[in-house]
């Protein structure tokens, strides 16, 4: 890991606020992560007795927004996603849930987009998410997130303990963006992916199998090992076309952006503070929130 002394106290001042305070600005994102590798045990185990008898499921009553798993049906070049999430927010508890069934062929895969999500509080910790690009401005996004129960409430040191299921919600652009910036209030940042269309393909593919995975194979979220930006960058690193190395901004995803522009998998003619600030989409989405186009309008 590519830790100066400084850099290490602060990924460690951070981990000890974090497990402490259990402070995450959102519900369904994760504070904190490691670099990659096979999952290992927790950090934090419960006792083994009472660990064992705990598996992850696919039948809990969970919470409205994330009761229903999407799942990919490959035809050739068409991959059809079934219940692509598309709720509606009047406020991050209050909403109308819907999903609608969508075919993307494979042909015409454009573009990837990285989507961070920075803390209000702890600007150092992000959510990562991704969104796709087809012909025609039709984008979905990907975001890994633990699936809530009815009730439930997202604390990392339960994160730890086999208390959370991994989900990968796949959801209309509309839904995953506004619900950040309209209803939590965070910047939410989208950078274009320095990707050939092949690359893209192949990773979307590799999504989707992984969103198939869970459907069968339910497994518990970590904190630290099986999150949103261990799973994304074990999906890039899966293609062979350039890894993203053990390093302090993996384990501190509001530093994620940084990380990938260093290795060039984002656009690098300007310097990074330019490219953050012409990746922030809140005022796009503001205005551009009731528009038929409106990925394209916030990518303008």
């Amino acid at each position: 890991m590519n830790c100066t002394n400084r850099q290490l106290a602060v990924v460690a001042l951070a981990l000890a606020g974090i497990l402490a305070s259990g402070c995450a600005t959102l519900p369904t994102a994760e504070p904190v992560v490691v670099a990659m590798g096979e999952v290992t045990a927790p950090v934090l185990e419960l006792p083994q007795e009472t660990a064992k008898s705990i598996v992850p499921s696919n039948d809990r009553d969970w919470s409205p927004d994330l009761a229903v798993l999407s799942r990919a049906e490959f035809n050739g070049d068409l991959v059809t996603i079934r219940n692509v999430r598309n709720c509606t927010y009047r406020t991050a508890d209050d909403y109308d849930v819907a999903h609608y069934d969508k075919t993307f062929d494979l042909n015409k895969i454009e573009s990837l987009d990285l989507v961070v999500v920075p803390f209000l509080e702890m600007p150092a910790l992000a959510h990562i998410a991704v969104s796709f690009g087809f012909e025609g401005d039709e984008y979905v996004g990907v975001s890994v997130e633990i699936r809530k129960e009815k009730g439930e409430t997202y604390a990392p040191l339960k994160g730890v303990m086999r208390q959370f299921e991994l989900m990968y919600v796949v959801a209309d652009e509309r839904d995953m963006i506004r619900l950040c910036t309209d209803q939590y209030l965070n910047g939410v940042y989208v950078y274009r992916a320095n990707a050939s269309p092949d690359v893209v393909r192949a990773m979307f593919v590799d999504m989707m199998h992984r969103v198939n995975e869970l459907a069968e194979k339910p497994e518990f979220y970590n904190t630290f090992t099986n999150n949103c930006t261990t799973n994304i960058v074990r999906h890039i690193n899966s293609l062979g076309t350039g890894t993203v190395p053990y390093d302090y901004r993996v384990l501190l995803p509001g530093y994620f952006d940084k990380l990938v522009y260093d290795l060039s998998m984002i656009e690098k003619d300007v310097s990074f503070e330019r490219t953050k600030n012409n990746a922030r989409v809140n005022r796009r989405v503001y205005e551009f929130a009731d528009r038929p186009d409106f990925s394209a309008a916030i990518r303008r």
